[in-house]
């Protein structure tokens, strides 16, 4: 079983990705373009030119996992090329990603103030 904890840090490549890569070419990614140990076992994302497919890496105790995902009528939101550096997510965003919501344009509720008299 898998399991990732509060402090797995998220981290999505801007742009499109040839996903044609598989863990080797994608761990390369990792190192030159988001600048991050792939074997730190963060979770590291990738999209293609559509955005309609996702790949996920993943390196756990002596082996990389790749998640893979395909939609077939949607689009994931997905940060534009250019943007600086890597894009970094919790967990919790990267659910919403993966249901269909942009994480970016995602707001939370307002936190209430209540003043006590």
């Amino acid at each position: 079983m898998i399991s990732l904890d509060a402090h797995t840090k998220v981290y999505l490549a801007a742009g499109a990705t040839d996903l044609r890569k598989q863990i080797d070419g994608l761990a390369a990614l990792v190192v030159d373009v988001l600048h991050e140990d792939p074997f730190s076992s963060q979770v590291f994302c990738f999209c293609n030119r559509g955005r309609d497919k996702l790949k996920i890496l993943f390196d756990h105790t002596n082996g990389f996992w790749l998640w893979y995902r395909r939609l077939e009528r949607q689009r994931f939101g997905w940060p534009p090329a250019g943007t600086p550096g890597p894009v970094a997510l919790s967990l919790r965003e990267l659910h919403w990603l993966l249901d269909g919501l942009d994480p970016q344009r995602a707001q939370a509720h307002k936190q209430a103030h209540f003043d006590l008299i």
